[in-house]
């Protein structure tokens, strides 16, 4: 997902955008939707999260 659309999400979600990182954005995306702040932790094989919006990117 391209960082725009990101911000787009975060925006739709009141959270403050113009100093995140594309990780630390989708991270604060995560923990305002009440999910696991997972993104790029290295967990992507073990969270169990197949249908995860960010999967695509995830590692």
């Amino acid at each position: 997902m391209k960082v725009q659309e990101i911000r787009e999400i975060a925006q739709m979600l009141a959270i403050p955008t113009s100093k995140l990182k594309k990780g630390e954005l989708i991270r604060v995306i995560q923990k305002t939707e009440g999910n696991s702040e997972c993104f790029d932790s290295g967990q992507s094989g073990k969270c169990g999260q197949r249908e995860c919006l960010w999967a695509e990117d995830c590692n």
